[in-house]
């Protein structure tokens, strides 16, 4: 049986009752986070995670193999309805202004951070560094589900979340090839590899990731927009503006996107991004009548209501799921050299690789964007693809340098996420605070003193 994420196993069978327990145990975890959060105002993931751990493997609340089990369809589930729904929330406005540079952190800083932070890898465990460079693909890319709920509890200027945010968003799909092409180069026969092999097989190798990743934006991209356009005919035509019809047609827009991308080859996260982008931004994209833009515009409203609270409920049950299924036997043997990892990742890895893109931008906006890059859900998801193969295909190298990856991105993700949420709030007051003020005394009209 192929290992799962976090190396869990002997998954109990799933019964209504059980189901039922484990839904409630989840939802208590994140009502006492929540209520935990507000008390003491600090960020309400990190707690997710360590109350997930308190009653999966510390007090066996929840089993750790079923955990997992649902963590793998939870986390598919859930980010698509995170990432549709942040979708409607991004300014096109904002997006235009900074496309340049967030498509450079996606492609050349993402490059950068596999780069650096897998050389590091490779030299502290004394591994080839095309093992190093497969760590640091899993590990490069940002966490979405992380930063949206955090940047909205500590309200974030809306450029610097816009930046931080699409880069999370659009870095997943280049994160995947870079691990498809470290996949291709170790075991040229697995299967994850096979459509980037077909490629480059009449091209070569790096070539090939540079158009699979090309065409993965691109065909996401447009599928995106066609979606959206459809779903904005839908609006405009049918009468879908009040519940339960939005709701419907909300699901079927996320989920229908994520499905077409996917079938084709492209990234159903992003499909269901830029359907949101659309949808969200409707104003811009469409110039109709202004009674049938308030009654498009009431309906993405309620569309908006319910897919935020949904996308709430899925936070709790990913981070939570996250940390009871963790396994403490695979992380405890690698915890110091993961620890070091994740801090020279946060405060060495990707500020390194961020600088050359944002050298023009005011160094203390330079400092937030860069400080604030939390792992999560899609390390998560690949950590164990290496050991996978390793034993799918019996290479013992590859076994032996899949469990190091495993508990190492765990660990990356642990910390990463605990940290960089609970600096957020001193961050933006010694590195943002300061501008936002600023800008509010000129909208009342007063000027600031040089």
């Amino acid at each position: 049986m192929p290992m799962s994420v976090t190396g869990a196993s002997n998954v109990l069978v799933p019964t209504v009752d059980l189901m039922v327990y484990v839904f409630f145990v989840v939802l208590a975890v994140g009502l006492v986070s929540l209520i935990m959060s507000k008390k003491f105002n600090v960020s309400y993931i990190p707690l997710f995670m360590f109350l997930g751990i308190l009653v999966g493997p510390v007090l066996g609340l929840l089993n750790r193999g079923l955990a997992n089990e649902l963590f793998n369809y939870v986390r598919v589930f859930g980010l698509v309805m995170i990432l549709f729904t942040e979708g409607h929330t991004l300014s096109w406005k904002m997006l235009k202004r900074n496309l340049k540079t967030i498509l450079t952190l996606d492609t050349v800083g993402l490059l950068l951070t596999a780069f650096i932070i897998g050389g590091i890898f490779s030299w502290l465990f004394r591994v080839p560094f095309i093992v190093g460079f497969l760590f640091g693909a899993i590990i490069a890319a940002t966490d979405p589900a992380t930063l949206i709920p955090l940047f909205r509890q500590y309200r974030v200027r809306e450029d610097i979340e816009t930046v931080i945010v699409t880069e999370s968003i659009f870095n997943d799909p280049m994160g995947i090839v870079l691990a498809s092409v470290a996949v291709a180069m170790l075991v040229p026969e697995a299967s994850s590899a096979r459509f980037l092999e077909a490629i480059a097989s009449y091209i070569g190798l790096y070539p090939a990731a540079i158009i699979f990743f090309l065409y993965q934006m691109t065909a996401s991209i447009l599928i995106g927009i066609l979606l959206g356009i459809v779903g904005y005919g839908i609006l405009k035509r049918a009468e879908v503006d009040d519940f339960p019809e939005i709701v419907i047609f909300s699901l079927v827009m996320a989920f229908g996107g994520f499905l077409l991308g996917e079938l084709v080859q492209a990234s159903g996260y992003l499909v269901a991004t830029v359907t949101g982008i659309v949808l969200g931004n409707h104003k811009v994209f469409f110039k109709d009548e202004i009674p049938v833009v308030k009654r498009v515009m009431r309906a993405v409203e309620r569309e908006v209501h319910f897919n935020e609270s949904l996308s709430a409920i899925f936070t709790i049950f990913i981070f939570t799921l996250l940390g009871a299924s963790l396994n403490p036997e695979i992380i405890k043997g690698h915890i110091l050299q993961g620890v070091i990892i994740a801090f020279f990742l946060m405060l060495v890895a990707r500020p390194l690789a961020s600088l050359p893109i944002l050298r023009w931008r005011p160094f203390k906006e330079y400092l937030f964007i860069s400080l604030e890059g939390p792992r999560g859900v899609v390390p998560a998801a690949l950590a164990s693809l290496p050991l996978t193969l390793g034993i799918t295909y019996n290479n013992p190298d590859l076994v032996q340098w899949g469990e190091i990856i495993l508990s190492v991105t765990i660990i990356t993700v642990l910390v990463t996420v605990l940290v960089e949420t609970l600096w957020v709030p001193i961050l933006r007051r010694k590195l943002l605070e300061v501008r936002s003020i600023e800008r509010e005394m000129k909208r009342a009209g007063y000027s600031p003193r040089s």
